[in-house]
This record gives C-alpha cells, structure tokens and sequence, in this order.
C-alpha cells in the first residue's frame, strides 16, 4: 500500500487540536464519564463489558487487517512496535472488557470512542507497516520499573497510561504516535484530577500528601 503521508499528517493535527479542545473545556468542567456521568432518560444504555469490547475492537483489528495488504516482509522493528500497541488494545478488548465492573454507558459513547479508535488504528498501523523505514540492525532497550504508585497519586492508572504512549511515541518517533499520546494526555489527564477531587470531597481521611497524576507534584 501507498504511503498516504498528507491524510496522515492531517489527522494526527486533528488528533491534538480535538485533544487540546477537550483539555481546555474540561478545565472547569468535569466530563461526563464513569462515576461522575449524567445520563439522559432518552439515552439507549450498553453494557459496559459489551461496549468496551466493540469500541476497543477497530484499535486491534486495523493494524491486523493493513498488516495483509504489504506485499513483502518488513523489517522486525516495524512488527516489535506496532505489536507492543496491538498487545494494549488485545488487553483492552479481551480481558479488560471481561474483568470491567462499569456501569452501562450510551451507544452515543461507545460510537464515538469506537470512531476514535478506529482512526488511530490506522494512523498507527498505516504509518509503522507503509511510511516509515526501520534498518535491519533496528533494535531498543525498555526498561520500566513500578511500585505502589496508587501512594501517590490518584489516577495511577491513568499515569502509567499516558507514560505508556509517550514511551511508544519516543520509541516510534512518529507523529501520529505523538499525536495520540498528547491526547491521551489532554483527554484522561483530567479525568484523574476530577477523581482526586471526588475522593478528596468523599473521604475525610484521604491522604493530603497524595496527588492527582503526578507524584509530589500535580
């Protein structure tokens, strides 16, 4: 397959603005999601295991499909990163999805985030396998060490996911890498800030030392 470099380039700067859009109008205003969603009567409701599946699914299936239509063996660098996402988004579809215990949530919601995944499916995929060229020698070093980060912050969860995508993005030094991990940041760093907030307001003896996502800091 051709490498398409301008839709590339053109959905990664639409990836950050909508992240950028999304950071700056949840800056005062918590989004509606898990605990803090408020639901319309009209709304039709997903199950949360159903939907995590199905919106997760496009992120995990595109890269596999564009893996078919090269027309000769890649370089094992391409396969070693674009593998180290499809492993996230199999996590996502096949065991997260099974192990959720969230509430039902709106098909509008789902659609969306099945869009979205759908699109940076592509962008990853389509970038590794179509436009960019690793050597033969293409080899790296990941190292990653954690421990008790729920000490310390709140949105643990959400921390070791944005530094997740950062490390991919610094590995594929790609710009629809880093495209999707500035909106990660920009569209789940608020979520952990509007968590700790909750937590703070719930429990009394919530521990003051402890921060929102990062450790001592934020």
């Amino acid at each position: 397959m051709h490498c398409y470099g301008d839709l590339v380039n053109y959905l990664c700067c639409g990836m950050i603005l909508a992240g950028l859009g999304h950071f700056v109008h949840h800056r005062k205003t918590q989004p509606s999601y898990g605990r803090h969603m408020e639901l319309s009567l009209a709304a039709r409701m997903i199950p949360a295991r159903l939907a995590w599946f199905i919106q997760e699914m496009p992120a995990l299936l595109v890269p596999l499909l564009l893996m078919l239509t090269l027309h000769k063996p890649s370089s094992m660098g391409k396969y070693l990163l674009l593998g180290t996402f499809c492993i996230h988004y199999f996590q996502r579809t096949f065991i997260y999805s099974l192990l959720t215990r969230g509430k039902p949530f709106p098909l509008g919601v789902m659609v969306s985030a099945g869009l979205f995944c759908t699109v940076n499916g592509f962008l990853q995929g389509h970038y590794l396998l179509h436009c960019v060229h690793f050597d033969d020698e293409w080899s790296a070093d990941y190292r990653f060490k954690t421990g008790g980060l729920f000490e310390y912050v709140s949105g643990a969860n959400y921390l070791g996911e944005i530094v997740e995508w950062f490390g991919y993005a610094v590995a594929t030094w790609s710009l629809p890498a880093l495209s999707f991990a500035v909106f990660s940041l920009c569209f789940i760093g608020p979520r952990a800030y509007y968590h700790h907030r909750f937590y703070k307001e719930k429990f009394k003896d919530y521990p003051k030392f402890r921060k929102a996502l990062v450790p001592f800091i934020l």
